[in-house]
């Protein structure tokens, strides 16, 4: 049995700052160690050379003094060649006798220097060592055509040595302010997020509000995710208002069918005879009918008010290949319902931005309610046409009786339906229409007929290509 992998440990804020903080501090301090050598061994090779450089010019004085001759007393051989380490090295020549003394041949300059200049400092390798190496040229004061050349040499060890102790001292101090600095961005960073406590207080005493939580205490850096907060509460607000509506519109509009077949159930209980039956199921089978385009209807009314087109991808429509399609599927319908259905318009392309889907459903509901209201006999005709501008208007007109002047302005409210009317609608399918127009940032114009009977018209506006991912 597979042993339950441990909870993954949550994200922090304030490690992650302060990793991100830790990391370039901790190469920042490498790369000062680095420099800080540098530094340190460019002074102690500054000063050992120029003490290699004075002792030379010292011993260079010696040998030229008269009363020493060319050879060193046993005093100033001890103080030359004492170094219980080993670490330093001289030799003294005459350009006539050659070697005078010192402790090893040490390798000479290619050109030798001139007579009074500075000592030369050069780097050597001798003995398997790297050498600092010093050499003045002086005159034999013994010998008035004779000069020595006098050379005294160090190994680097101590230069190095001298650069350690100084990186040492300046890492330490160095380590021990990064460490206050740490231990002020932590206390910084700690005192910096209790800015979020009125945020955090204001959204924990919430129970189920959905009002924004944006205020002039969120600081600005936290202002982008409170707003895309603010708008995911608006977004749910509206969900839920839609959801509360769609409770209430399907509470009213299938209390009447349901209470009918309840109501003729009872019936063709009570009385058996067969034609009591007949008649009921009749009565049921249109009630079921009515309760299951109503339902349909909330459905689409509902999904028609759900989002904004602009989160769902707008896409480029033809509504030049789309409308004549739709209206080719319902001619048997229509021919059924005993209506003359048509189409006017040119099939060539015309795009508009929005959602293939939902101009049909569009188009479906304006058919249907002319197909409803227009009656047997009726004549309807959908018409296309590209407007100069770029848009495009989307028409269904019919004979029908048409719709009094005044209550124009009401067809497109849910469940409103013209006094007088046959027909058991839902007064759903204009709203339907209505929602869908609004989503596309579409018109919609009711007037009357060339004739007699009702025209609406969707106009479109116009489309910018570049905007829109092609279908």
């Amino acid at each position: 049995m597979t042993a339950p992998r441990p909870p993954r440990r949550r994200p922090s804020l304030r490690r992650r700052l302060l990793v991100f903080l830790l990391i370039p501090v901790i190469a920042l301090l490498m790369l000062d160690a680095v420099l800080s050598y540098g530094v340190a061994l460019t002074y102690a090779n500054r000063v050992h050379d120029r003490d290699l450089s004075d002792d030379a010019v010292a011993l260079a004085k010696m040998l030229g003094n008269d009363q020493l001759g060319s050879q060193l007393t046993p005093q100033a051989r001890f103080l030359l060649e004492y170094d219980p380490d080993g670490r330093s090295y001289f030799s003294v020549s005459s350009s006539r006798h050659g070697l005078l003394a010192g402790n090893g041949q040490l390798p000479q300059l290619a050109h030798a220097p001139v007579l009074g200049a500075a000592p030369t400092l050069y780097n050597t390798l001798f003995d398997k060592r790297t050498l600092r190496a010093a050499t003045v040229r002086t005159m034999a004061r013994h010998d008035p055509g004779d000069s020595l050349i006098v050379t005294v040499a160090e190994t680097l060890h101590d230069r190095h040595e001298q650069a350690r102790e100084i990186l040492l001292l300046a890492v330490v101090m160095q380590t021990f302010l990064i460490v206050c600095i740490l231990a002020l961005v932590w206390f910084g960073v700690a005192r910096g997020l209790r800015v979020l406590d009125p945020l955090t207080s204001r959204l924990a005493a919430r129970s189920h509000e959905l009002t924004p939580i944006d205020g002039a205490d969120v600081p600005q850096e936290i202002q982008p995710l409170t707003s895309t907060i603010d708008a995911l509460f608006s977004r749910l607000r509206s969900m839920l208002a839609l959801h509360d509506r769609f409770i209430a519109d399907a509470a009213h509009q299938l209390r009447t069918p349901l209470t009918g077949l309840s109501l003729h159930v009872e019936r063709a209980l009570a009385d058996p005879r067969p034609e009591t039956v007949a008649d009921a199921l009749a009565h049921i089978q249109r009630l079921t009918q009515r309760a299951a385009r109503t339902s349909s209807q909330l459905l689409a009314l509902t999904r028609a008010q759900a989002a904004p087109l602009e989160t769902e991808g707008p896409q480029l429509v033809d509504l030049g290949q789309l409308i004549p399609e739709a209206v080719a599927q319902r001619i048997h319908e229509a021919i059924r319902a005993g209506v003359d259905l048509g189409y006017e318009g040119s099939t060539q392309p015309l795009h508009i931005l929005g959602e293939a889907a939902s101009v049909q459903d569009m188009l479906d509901n304006l058919i249907d309610n002319a197909v409803r209201y227009a009656g047997r006999g009726s004549v309807i005709t959908v018409h296309l046409q590209a407007r100069a501008d770029g848009g495009a208007n989307l028409s269904v007109e019919d004979n029908g009786p048409g719709v009094p002047p005044e209550l124009m302005s009401r067809l497109s409210e849910r469940f409103f339906r013209v006094a007088g009317s046959n027909e058991a609608g839902s007064g759903l399918g204009l709203a339907i229409v209505q929602s869908i127009a609004k989503r596309h940032r579409a018109e919609v114009v009711y007037q009357a007929g060339r004739e007699r009977g009702l025209r609406v018209e969707v106009r479109f506006p116009p489309t910018a290509p570049s905007a829109a991912r092609t279908t």
